[in-house]
């Protein structure tokens, strides 16, 4: 009879169904469904009370991800790292039929229809590099692990997603291929130096970026120079380019500290309120349940990666660890990102907020990634 020490301490590897259901960490899976509840309840203020229009639907999609994140759970999350190279070259070919053939909207090329499916290819790679990265750094052995021959393999794995992305044109997530690629190669070992080396490029990157505007060499687009003014002084164009972070930032603010009562937000149901359902959805929670609502989501975001940091720390597989960390950070930037966007901290960059924005292949991609994470658990013995 196995002692009690051993069976809280999760040393035993799962015993069918039921001993995998066990072994998921069922509060972590409570907290993202209480995240998307939030994402319920917005979308149908910012409808106007008409559930069918986004609600609805984003019911359905957690729904369905929800069964995904949990059928993913109980497969061994070997099964899965065999599949991680084949899922990062399909990542990568959708990129490239994206910048072929893909569907323009709100100015961006960024979605493939396949067929029934409208797909957003670069949410699908985050996940696959996250992926990719853990596989390889898993084969890799420690000694080699910051040298530099083999940094620029990774290297070349996060830059040429994030190159197709960043020219479709989504510097926002490019952004976040970047900074999730560089945090994986940092829980991997990389060396000190080598961040130290980046950073001092990236400046000089910036540099140059706004050097090159107004000249044939020119490295952004003149849009997103106007989102970089924007950010610095909305009151520049308040009608214009600032439209959307002066209207934020109002809804924000007139929410005070308890907010002015659900369905009774003024700058959403106006109208005042651009892209409402998508990426400025935390404006109209603002406005609609104040300080105390908004740091109620903001609790619950910071309760998701806690405890999925806290799961990915006993995991002994090292695949499993970078994977469960990778989705924790990938998760954190998602909502840090969005947050300090809409109240004007960061540009404007098309972030949207984690499972309470409306948009289906962004959920199904996050419910995928917890469920990896949640694999990596009910899959590998604990680390003492």
């Amino acid at each position: 009879m196995p002692s009690a020490t051993r069976f809280f301490s999760g040393d035993d590897e799962p015993q069918g169904l039921g001993g995998k259901l066990l072994r998921i960490n069922w509060l972590l899976v409570a907290l993202l469904t209480a995240a998307a509840a939030v994402g319920f309840l917005m979308l149908y203020s910012v409808a106007g009370g008409d559930l069918d229009r986004w609600a609805r639907p984003q019911i359905l999609r957690f729904t369905l991800g929800f069964g995904v994140m949990i059928l993913v759970a109980l497969i061994d999350i070997r099964v899965w790292r065999s599949i991680a190279v084949p899922l990062y070259a399909l990542s990568l070919l959708l990129l490239i039929g994206v910048e072929l053939f893909g569907t323009v909207g709100m100015g961006a090329k960024r979605w493939l229809v396949l067929g029934p499916l409208r797909i957003q290819p670069s949410e699908l790679m985050k996940l696959a590099l996250v992926m990719v990265l853990a596989l390889y750094y898993q084969r890799l052995s420690p000694e080699k692990i910051s040298r530099p021959f083999w940094i620029a393999l990774p290297l070349l794995i996060i830059l040429v997603p994030a190159v197709l992305v960043a020219k479709q044109p989504d510097l926002g997530t490019a952004l976040l291929l970047i900074a999730g690629g560089g945090l994986m190669m940092m829980l991997a070992g990389v060396a000190w130096w080598f961040f130290a080396l980046v950073g001092t490029l990236g400046i000089s990157g910036i540099v140059a970026v706004f050097m090159s505007r107004g000249t044939n060499w020119q490295l952004l687009k003149d849009y997103q120079f106007r989102r970089i003014e924007t950010f610095l002084d909305p009151s520049q164009d308040p009608l214009g380019s600032g439209y959307h972070i002066t209207q934020s930032m109002i809804a924000i603010g007139s929410g005070g500290v308890t907010g002015k009562g659900y369905l009774k937000g003024t700058q959403t149901h106006l109208s005042f309120m651009p892209e409402a359902h998508t990426d400025f959805i935390y404006p109209s929670l603002a406005e609609e349940f104040g300080l105390l609502g908004s740091l109620g989501l903001l609790g619950l975001y910071m309760g998701i990666v806690f405890f999925a940091m806290l799961t990915a720390l006993t995991i002994r597989s090292t695949f499993g660890r970078l994977v469960a960390m990778g989705v924790s950070v990938t998760f954190f930037f998602y909502f840090a990102i969005n947050m300090a966007m809409v109240m004007g901290l960061a540009p404007v960059v098309g972030v949207p907020l984690p499972l309470v924005s409306f948009g289906g292949t962004s959920m199904l991609v996050i419910l995928f990634g917890f469920g990896l994470l949640l694999s990596a658990k009910v899959h590998s013995r604990s680390r003492r």
